[in-house]
């Protein structure tokens, strides 16, 4: 898939998820297949205010390009001015968010309550195009709630402002991640501009990726909650979309050696006390479906050093 001049390679990128997709995941899928990834999400007013956090998020690793720095905020000549200042980071694309459903997000305006404002929503992606000259993409959602589901008239308007490509996920704002995905709307929005669309929501394994992209049409397709724990899912999308083959499921000395990695680069990247703390979550993911979870689980989340970690792994391995 083509996003203004940058060429992505494979069937799929790695969705922006706050909190989880940060540089550490985020190289670990591109090493196993990922074509493209996104990071976190950047407050446009953190960046205004000169926060420091903000500013690291936006940071990136020669290992996970092509990839997106992702801002959010209200304001179009503010998301310019974050736009702006990204680009220090050496992004391929700046991508604007308009799907997130938080409360703390949305409730301010932000994310998916962008949906209820059409106008504005091209408002903010004309001022960001204008202001750097990089591919400019949109995330956006089915809509704001059931009564207003617009993606394909947010679709239109924010291609005629300059967008280069749309990411839909096929759910609304009130719906969260919890009913099926919507596929409908992706479609219809894939039939509704000319611009590349990426699909997301509900891919979890190699056959719903394939049903993603046969159902809707779109160019390309975003993984999220899919790759929690399963970093090797883009291997198996590559595969089977690629080469027609189902690739077995790692076995358990690789899924041990690929945590192992993961955790020790959360470590290396935001120290031992960030990091183990962090681990927890990503470790949590990793031992679903493992024999004895719950006692794994409960040694997970109690995990403060690097040699904890070990001490876990040696408890799987019995």
């Amino acid at each position: 898939m083509q996003i203004g001049n940058l060429i992505l390679n494979g069937y799929a990128a790695l969705a922006p998820m706050a909190g989880v997709a940060d540089r550490a995941f985020r190289e670990l899928c591109m090493r196993f297949g990922a074509g493209y990834c996104v990071s976190e999400m950047v407050s446009s007013k953190g960046i205004a205010y000169n926060s420091k956090k903000s500013a690291e998020l936006m940071e990136l690793s020669a290992a996970e390009h092509p990839c997106a720095v992702q801002i959010f905020g209200t304001e179009p000549q503010t998301m310019a001015d974050a736009a702006r200042f990204a680009l220090q980071y050496q992004p391929d694309v700046i991508d604007i968010n308009m799907g997130c459903p938080a409360p703390k997000i949305s409730g301010g305006g932000s994310g998916a309550a962008l949906m209820k404002d059409p106008v504005i929503c091209g408002e903010i992606v004309n001022a960001v195009s204008k202001a750097v000259d990089l591919p400019v993409t949109v995330k956006i959602r089915a809509g704001f709630d059931s009564d207003h589901i617009n993606a394909v008239e947010v679709a239109k308007i924010v291609e005629d402002n300059g967008a280069a490509a749309i990411t839909v996920h096929g759910r609304t704002r009130e719906q969260f991640y919890a009913p099926p995905v919507n596929y409908d709307i992706i479609r219809d929005v894939k039939r509704a501009v000319s611009i590349p669309v990426i699909g997301n929501g509900d891919v979890i394994d190699a056959k719903s990726a394939k049903h993603l992209y046969d159902y809707t049409g779109v160019d390309y397709i975003m993984v999220g909650r899919g790759a929690l724990g399963n970093p090797w899912i883009f291997r198996e999308i590559n595969a089977y979309l690629g080469e027609d083959k189902l690739l077995p499921k790692p076995d358990l000395d690789e899924k041990l050696s690929v945590l192992s990695r993961h955790i020790t680069d959360l470590v290396k990247y935001k120290g031992e006390y960030v990091g183990m703390r962090e681990a927890r979550k990503h470790t949590a993911y990793y031992l679903k479906g493992f024999k004895n979870a719950a006692k794994l689980r409960n040694l997970a989340f109690s995990m403060q050093t690097l040699e904890d970690l070990q001490h876990l792994l040696s408890e799987i391995r019995g």
